[in-house]
């Protein structure tokens, strides 16, 4: 083992301390700055002197203070006990740190990850004596009432299971063992340490080809995301990028949720943690909190501590992962992390690129979208686990050329673009159908459990599509000659482009029904509006004037579908029947 020896600190600039004498420290080894003990990570090396990035405010750490090498990476503790908790960015748990300290968090706090004097049911599903390899689940321990916690071999462990037993063990004590070939042991435990910045392995990568269901008709119609997916939201202030990630949170169909706020306003992550907490999960009653993990790293938060909450977060999304679990990570926002890049650059005296971001930004970026997938899992039983991770950015002024937002585009597939002319005009979600885009819109129609279902959902959302798209060109005749001066073809098309957007597109994230929207219902819902599309062309063509089809009353039926109960879509299939009933009014006034 290589020995390593303590530096002293020879050099502060803010978040980045330098120390010389670090003989034997190897690049991203945790370290231990000053008398408080404070944690860092070495981020650059020059012979014997290492540049280190302090996760903790460094005011009053001053030169030939000790720096400690642990001589080990940035790790964190997966195993029982993570749903429901809550972090900070270095996976300290929040609630221990308040009971231990009060409401300010003390520097150089040392509290472990999981806790140690909870004690987990633990079954068995290997038999002793048996050969087992990396990822192998051997067991399991009933974490929630919607987790069910698989026990897994560690990544490079293999060879004969022995000592297993049914019983109740702290995470930290000795389940059973594995011996190689060799005669070595390696001791199991409940809880596996994983560095953050290494991806765990899998067996395979597959392609993502599975609609995620949000519940939220502007994402699964319009622009949907895969199962093992990326998806990017940028915006400007205000347009509403922390509801939609919220959103997604409560209602995306997943087995868990990665909740990580990094350099967020504090009133945000109360929010999460406020709201969280009383959800309930649609797809099982239960409390959401049952299926969630929180990493709250707020903005006045040290700012090298953001880089770290970005690596735990998807560390531990990874590890549900590999039991099998459809994972869903929310970065809120990445900007944040880009802004912490460039201040630890800065500090580094690195040459700067566009903008001041370091030259390697998108090489980083880059690295933790990768890091999202559908895959085979590691071991046996044979399994697929998926990490779907969407990404809010927040550039100055909404500028999409923005630096971050173009480095980030060039990796996820789907891009869902909040405006602030929506935002202002009170269309929530602000996503713009004309400019987002989704590279997984061939898989919506196998969505559906009725594959003939979702082939026509497919179809029917192209044709929705046209006419929005049809509007945009409308609006601007309109604008110039007046809606007299249009055909009344193109009158029809514009009203039904004002349905589709606020009777299908807008959508109420703070009412009971409307902020959750189930696929079958959807389904209903844009076919409701396509039907009187069609009829409305139909009585055209038999001399009704488009005045009188507006003011039909089957409109107001219509524009409140979407406020029908989730269960009851049979009654939005009927409002069809209403519509032929009127329009065949209309078209007899005329002909009598």
């Amino acid at each position: 083992m290589a020995e390593f020896k303590n530096g002293k600190i020879i050099k502060v600039a803010g978040p980045v301390v330098v120390a010389e004498g670090m003989i034997g420290a190897r690049m991203y080894d945790v370290v231990r700055v000053g008398a408080e003990n404070l944690i860092g990570e070495i981020v650059e090396l020059q012979g014997d002197r290492a540049s280190i990035q302090v996760y903790e405010d460094t005011v009053g750490i001053g030169p030939g203070e000790v720096v400690v090498n642990t001589g080990a990476p940035l790790s964190v503790e997966l195993g029982p006990g993570l749903i429901s908790s809550i972090y900070d960015g270095i996976q300290r748990p929040l609630d221990q740190l308040v009971e231990a300290q009060g409401s300010f968090i003390k520097r150089g706090s040392d509290i472990p990850g999981l806790k140690r004097d909870t004690k987990w049911h633990f079954t068995p599903t290997a038999e002793n004596g048996s050969d087992v390899s990396a990822g192998d689940i051997v067991g399991e321990v009933v974490e929630s009432t919607l987790v069910n916690h698989k026990i897994m071999v560690p990544p490079k462990a293999s060879g004969r299971l022995e000592g297993l037993s049914e019983g109740d063990y702290a995470v930290d004590e000795v389940i059973g063992t594995v011996t190689d070939a060799n005669g070595n042991k390696t001791e199991l435990k409940l809880m596996q340490k994983w560095p953050v910045r290494h991806p765990r392995p899998n067996s395979q990568r597959l392609a993502p080809n599975q609609v995620l269901v949000t519940g939220q008709r502007v994402v699964d119609a319009f622009f949907p995301l895969a199962r093992g997916g990326t998806a990017c939201v940028p915006g400007p202030f205000g347009t509403g990028k922390t509801v939609v990630q919220h959103q997604l949170a409560k209602w995306i169909d997943a087995d868990v949720v990665v909740y990580v706020g990094c350099g967020e306003r504090g009133n945000e992550m109360t929010d999460v943690l406020m709201e969280f907490p009383e959800l309930v999960d649609p797809h099982s009653g239960e409390p959401l909190m049952k299926r969630v993990v929180l990493i709250a790293n707020t903005s006045d938060m040290p700012v090298a501590a953001r880089e770290a909450s970005v690596y735990t977060g998807i560390t531990i999304a990874e590890y549900f992962r590999d039991m099998g679990c459809s994972v869903a990570l929310m970065a809120d926002s990445t900007s944040r992390w880009a802004e912490a890049m460039r201040e630890i650059s800065t500090r580094l005296e690195e040459m700067p690129a566009e903008e001041g971001y370091p030259a390697y930004l998108g090489a980083r970026i880059a690295s933790f979208y990768e890091r999202a997938g559908l895959v085979e899992c590691a071991g046996s039983p044979q399994r697929n686990g998926a990490v779907s991770v969407i990404g809010a950015v927040s550039p100055p002024g909404g500028d999409l050329s923005d630096t971050v937002v173009q480095a980030t585009l060039q990796v996820v597939k789907v891009f869902w673009s909040l405006q602030a002319r929506l935002a202002q005009q009170r269309h929530f979600p602000a996503i713009d159908w004309l400019t987002s885009y989704s590279f997984y819109k061939q898989y919506i129609a196998d969505s559906f459990e009725d594959k003939a279902m979702g082939k026509e959902f497919a179809d029917m959302m192209q044709q929705a599509m046209n006419l929005l798209e049809q509007e945009s060109q409308l609006v601007e005749i309109v604008r110039l000659v007046g809606a007299e001066s249009i055909s009344a073809q193109d009158r029809m098309t514009l009203e039904t482009s004002k349905s589709i957007r606020e009777d299908f597109l807008h959508q109420n994230a703070f009412h009971k029904v409307d902020t959750f929207t189930p696929i079958e219902k959807q389904h209903e819902m844009i076919k409701l509006i396509l039907h009187f599309h069609q009829a409305g062309l139909n009585a055209i063509e038999q001399g009704v004037e488009t005045a009188d089809i507006f003011k039909l009353r089957v409109r107001e039926d219509i524009a409140r579908a979407k406020y029908i109960d989730n269960e009851k879509v049979e009654q939005v299939a009927a409002i069809k029947d209403e519509v032929d009933r009127q329009m065949k009014e209309l078209q007899a006034a005329v002909t009598a």
